[in-house]
């Protein structure tokens, strides 16, 4: 029995990330089982049949946005509850209250921030390693429908975060275990990654020992990769060299790596991981938020230039506060234009590739998604312009970096599947789900001890 047929009709505009980053008017997209097998102008296609034709004449088609570094499993729980002078105390507050979850806590949270991601048109994401309990984790994932990253992030060396540290040789076993339990489940829609989590907490055996497995499973690695004055200082004093130069010694960098953050670079540093193809993400969410000088000291222009490949992140919702990727790009494409006082630097196009296709090459997926091409897997975003934020409409890439968000996300499909439709989730009660996560994060609060009260008093 053929596989079922979907055609998206008439869309005012199909944005389609293809090689020639063709935009069409008046455009058609048809559907067959997990693949785009066509796309056109609408006339050219009127006579295709469908077992399904969604009606697009007010819709903008994209495809779906790529987060490369998204924490889902924790933040949401406690979302909104630390203030903005916490500073180093941060992280360490996260992970004590990550530690106590159980597999339904983490379970429902999970399921919480990949449903607040598909709403707003993120089809595709990374956990970068935090999920405990991967195995039932897992059943939201298959829930929701998401195309997703995984792994578990590893340390061997002491920390001040609250991170488990194992030794050497488990958490090798870890890494090898995760890719080989959990990489091209879902039907190849959750693989599975080396996450040592920052070369600041792990030993050179790990960090050497990941990339092998990376290599051996042909799969990546990601690490954090936010280096604060002090590590470099100290790298430079223990090594004699910069981090990315002591990384490049180890043979850590390449292709299938992927760094998250990128802050506390000089040009030297980004000569070398252009010139080893090694990939990035950038968070300028989680960057602005936190005072981390993006914007004074970080090297995303250059980094293009060099060719390097550059995908863009949230974070965490406890962190940046927000995931959605539309905001992400917002702000990647207008913070530098400021900071280098020249309104060329990253055009809207160039920040819509980075949520689109250059997103999907930083996670080693740019042959399968990304872009609206046929071949390609169905995930893709239809924008109702029929709200005030798009109008108005001649310049579809510009209104949708610009002026647009996840408000208007209309309809959502990932692998030939529609998740959202109208507006709202079709996996999962969202209202109830909502109600359920907040009775976790006061429960956790309240086992842990940890209180954060409001500046304001709430009477």
């Amino acid at each position: 029995m053929p596989d079922p047929t979907t055609k998206i009709e008439g869309a005012r505009f199909i944005i389609t990330m293809d090689s020639q980053r063709r935009v069409i008017g008046d455009g058609t997209l048809v559907v067959q089982g997990q693949h785009i097998v066509q796309v056109g102008k609408a006339a050219e296609l009127a006579e295709v049949q469908a077992d399904r034709v969604i009606d697009a004449r007010n819709m903008v088609v994209t495809p779906g946005f790529c987060n490369g570094h998204m924490h889902i499993s924790y933040a949401h729980a406690t979302r909104g509850i630390f203030p903005d002078d916490l500073g180093s105390a941060y992280l360490p507050n996260v992970f004590k209250l990550q530690s106590v979850m159980t597999e339904d806590e983490e379970y429902h949270t999970s399921l919480l921030a990949i449903t607040e991601l598909l709403k707003y048109g993120t089809t595709t994401f990374l956990d970068p390693g935090s999920t405990k309990f991967l195995g039932r984790c897992l059943d939201a994932y298959r829930q929701a429908g998401c195309r997703i990253i995984v792994g578990t992030h590893v340390t061997d060396r002491p920390n001040t975060l609250n991170l488990p540290v194992s030794s050497t040789a488990n958490a090798i076993k870890t890494v090898e275990a995760t890719i080989q339990e959990f990489d091209g489940q879902l039907d190849g829609r959750v693989r599975a990654w080396a996450m040592p989590f920052a070369p600041n907490v792990c030993s050179e055996e790990l960090l050497v020992e990941c990339k092998r497995l990376a290599d051996h499973y042909g799969s990546g690695l990601t690490l954090h990769y936010n280096n604060g004055e002090n590590y470099v200082a100290a790298s430079i004093k223990e090594t004699g060299l910069r981090p990315t130069q002591y990384l490049q010694k180890l043979g850590v960098l390449g292709e299938n790596v992927t760094l998250a953050h990128m802050l506390g670079l000089d040009e030297s540093e980004v000569e070398v991981l252009a010139s080893t193809g090694t990939r990035a993400v950038v968070v300028p969410t989680a960057a602005v938020k936190g005072g981390a000088g993006m914007t004074q000291s970080g090297l995303l222009p250059e980094m293009l230039d060099a060719g390097m490949t550059v995908g863009l992140g949230t974070d965490a919702g406890n962190n940046s506060n927000l995931l959605e990727t539309n905001r992400a790009m917002y702000l990647i494409a207008v913070l530098y234009k400021d900071s280098r006082q020249d309104s060329r630097t990253v055009p809207a196009e160039t920040a819509l590739e980075m949520a689109t296709i250059q997103g999907a090459e930083a996670l080693g997926l740019d042959g399968e998604v990304g872009s609206l091409e046929p071949g390609k897997k169905a995930d893709l975003v239809l924008f109702d312009t029929r709200s005030v934020e798009w109008q108005t409409l001649f310049n579809p890439v510009n209104n949708l970096v610009y002026n647009a968000d996840g408000r208007s996300v209309h309809t959502v499909m990932v692998d030939g599947n529609i998740v959202v439709e109208y507006h709202k989730p079709l996996f999962v009660d969202e209202w109830e789900l909502i109600q359920r996560v907040q009775g976790i994060g006061e429960d956790m609060l309240a086992r842990t001890g940890l209180s954060f009260p409001p500046r304001w008093p709430i009477i």
